[in-house]
């Protein structure tokens, strides 16, 4: 210690070794194994990928520099023939690895070609792969950028499923699309009838009942008495009769009779292609291996599962137990994740690829909530559905939801429901033989301490009137 420092200062000050042993002995250092994805590779390749095109570089060891890497840069027509070439000449270079880019839909030739000539094809997403700010943008630069990434480990793949999957997410997509324009359809036939001075969407709960197309068809085939038209109302609708004159009582004529023929018609055409796309699903998933069930006796096979006593359900099955998830729902999750769930290692792993959780911000001792990520836009409107399904059943999912919908809004309470769907059904797919199992409507309220509960509400109380309350028991 200097001699002009006054002996307490070494209290206040301790020698430097004493703040680094204190450091080490504080914060013990943590050891994180690289994942797969993480290895470095020795021969990779890369293409950026353009509509017509795609620039290929390849990263092999220098010939004559030993410990040198050496680029090359050459442009691939996007035909089948000369990607097949490519194919031959990267499993003659010995390449371990290709990258491809996910621009669009064109990187499907180059992925499915690639991985039919026996190559190890990954999928990186685009906002993985960006280059560093201030680097020039060119297909070349990208390129080397790509196979540099690769060789480093630094991508991780996304996922593409196995041709059966992908043909199942073919039909379930499209039978998607045709539901959205089918319900389109009746969105357009209720603003015609509006414009007809036409009433009968507030009296009917919707134009999809039989009864209000009845009523429909009889005025496009040339009816025009409301009492005439209430009368061909059905079921409930009957008590509504009166109602239902006055709301038909409008300004309704041949030309939107013939609009509205040709909206029904369009209506009916969607319903044929819905309901063959729907059984064409069906057979496929039902055609896959993976998802059949057992019987009781061990036999497996396409119709497998379906006894009372089967060991294991049907894998669409399985899924339609759950609250709020039906038939064609089931479906159309199986054909967006797929039926191995050893690409997600855990239930937070695809709820995160399934972008219905928020991203992590962290920072010293501060901790953001970061915005949720794209995700899988197919996988989040069909589970969006299957909450607002399950939030209509008295059930623990259907509790759920009202619980959270009550403290934070009906939005956050159908994400947070359609996440803890996609933990079960991850579950339920990674364990064939599990089975769901309803918690009841009143797991939560059995579970509750009524006497902590007494105790804040007195407190909250309390703190209302200014000054203390006593509770007694009545007689």
């Amino acid at each position: 210690m200097p001699a002009d420092r006054d002996p307490r200062a070494a209290l206040f000050y301790p020698p430097v070794k004493a703040w680094e042993v204190t450091a080490v002995s504080k914060a013990k250092p943590q050891v994180i194994d690289d994942e797969e994805r993480e290895r470095v590779h020795e021969r990779v390749a890369a293409v950026d990928v353009a509509k017509d095109s795609g620039m290929v570089c390849t990263r092999l060891p220098h010939p004559s520099r030993p410990g040198a890497r050496q680029s090359t840069v050459w442009t691939v027509r996007a035909r089948m023939g000369a990607i097949r070439a490519l194919g031959r000449q990267l499993a003659r270079d010995g390449v371990e690895v290709v990258t491809l880019e996910s621009t669009s839909d064109y990187w499907r030739i180059w992925f499915f070609v690639l991985e039919a000539c026996g190559l190890a094809v990954q999928l990186v997403n685009a906002a993985q792969a960006k280059s560093l700010p201030g680097r020039p943008k060119t297909d070349k630069l990208d390129a080397v950028w790509l196979a540099r990434l690769t060789e480093m480990g630094l991508l991780r793949a996304s996922f593409v499923p196995p041709k059966a999957v992908r043909d199942l997410r073919d039909y379930t997509r499209m039978r998607t699309r045709l539901v959205q324009e089918r319900t389109r359809c009746f969105q357009r036939l209720e603003k015609l009838l509006e414009s007809a001075l036409v009433k009968v969407s507030s009296v009917a709960s919707k134009l999809t009942t039989v009864s209000a197309q009845d009523m429909i068809k009889a005025m496009i085939a040339g009816q025009r008495d409301p009492k005439v038209l209430a009368s061909l109302a059905r079921t409930a609708m009957k008590a509504k009769r009166e109602e239902l004159a006055e709301a038909l009582d409008g300004m309704f004529d041949d030309h939107h009779g013939e609009l509205a023929g040709m909206l029904l018609d369009h209506i009916g055409f969607l319903d044929q292609r819905i309901a063959a796309l729907t059984a064409r699903a069906a057979a496929l998933a039902a055609a896959m291996p993976a998802a059949w069930g057992v019987d009781g006796d061990g036999t497996t096979g396409p119709g497998a599962g379906a006894g009372p006593d089967a060991a294991v359900l049907p894998a669409a099955a399985r899924l339609a137990e759950i609250p709020g998830v039906s038939g064609d729902l089931a479906r159309a999750i199986i054909a967006e994740i797929g039926l191995d769930m050893s690409r997600f290692p855990t239930a937070a792993h695809l709820v995160s690829w399934a972008g219905l959780c928020p991203s992590a911000r962290q920072s010293g001792p501060r901790t953001r909530a970061g915005k949720k990520g794209q995700g899988n836009t197919w996988l989040r409107g069909t589970l969006g559905q299957a909450a607002n399904g399950a939030a209509r059943t008295q059930t623990f999912l259907g509790e759920r939801y009202h619980r959270i919908a009550r403290r934070r809004g009906k939005t956050k309470a159908q994400v947070a429901v359609a996440r803890s769907i996609l933990v079960i059904i991850w579950h339920l797919l990674k364990e064939p033989a599990a089975r769901y199992t309803e918690l009841g409507h009143g797991y939560y309220q059995a579970r509750t301490d009524k006497d902590k509960k007494i105790k804040n509400h007195i407190r909250q109380i309390e703190a209302l009137l200014g000054h203390p309350i006593t509770v007694t028991e009545a007689g």
